[in-house]
């Protein structure tokens, strides 16, 4: 259930400084989204390979993956979690990424949040799910139909810790890890940028200086466009994985 007051969207709890800790999409916060698209020039449909699509397909996770299940709907749950993903898949392409780093960089990008305790800052909430993807390798990674291996749990697990944690603020722990796994480290932290066309504040927008991604720039419209479809189905009465399918279905995707 939300704890957003129904009198109000989230564009004008922003505003005011009032975001509560669980936040969820209403009609007039897509509406500014959709009113501040950037101009932007248009994104050819990304070609994916084969594995790429079949993973994406199986990106409706379970609610009970996530720690709190109020967050399943919110701006960090699952449709956050399945374009997450899809961004991951097109970067990994742009990367050149073998079909075991992609699969791996695609699983970390759909679990990245999912312990997350509320919508705001929440400090941390990376190395909790890190934490909860090796302990639970197995059912992450038959849910996509993979199996689990030491060196693809290491390498999503330092991904996902890594994700929350800005590129300057690395220790030297960080740096160590960051070694081990720094291409899938770099799509997954750019992913999670692409989809921040969500929030209801221009400043938490996407912005390439916080990426270390070169092909970051050229799908931001891709980006602006899935959050925009994916939201607009789920406001409309779609589940959140039915909305999310029917945005990348419409560029294909799946």
């Amino acid at each position: 259930m939300s704890t957003t007051p129904l009198t109000a969207s989230l564009i004008e709890l922003a505003t005011r400084g009032q975001l509560p800790l669980h936040q969820h999409m209403d009609h007039a916060t897509i509406a500014w989204i959709s009113d501040n698209r950037p101009d932007l020039p248009p994104t050819s449909a990304p070609v994916l390979r084969r594995q790429s699509k079949e993973l994406l397909a199986h990106g409706g996770l379970p609610t009970r993956w996530w720690a709190d299940p109020r967050l399943y709907t919110s701006l960090h749950g699952v449709r956050h979690a399945m374009r997450t993903a899809a961004f991951a898949a097109v970067l990994a392409e742009a990367n050149g990424l073998d079909d075991a780093d992609t699969a791996t960089t695609i699983v970390a990008a759909a679990v990245h949040d999912c312990q997350r305790r509320n919508d705001k800052d929440d400090h941390g909430h990376g190395a909790r799910a890190a934490i909860w993807l090796a302990a639970n390798a197995d059912t992450a990674w038959g849910h996509f139909g993979l199996t689990a291996t030491p060196r693809r749990i290491v390498q999503a697990a330092t991904a996902v810790r890594l994700h929350d944690v800005p590129y300057e603020a690395f220790t030297t722990d960080d740096r160590t890890d960051y070694a081990r796994a720094e291409r899938i480290t770099d799509v997954v932290k750019a992913a999670d940028a692409l989809d921040r066309y969500r929030l209801p504040k221009l400043k938490w927008w996407p912005n390439a200086q916080y990426v270390r991604e070169p092909a970051f720039d050229q799908l931001r419209g891709l980006a602006v466009d899935l959050v925009l479809a994916s939201e607009r189905a789920y406001l409309a009465g779609a589940s959140g994985t039915a909305a999310v399918r029917y945005a990348l279905a419409e560029r294909g995707l799946v």
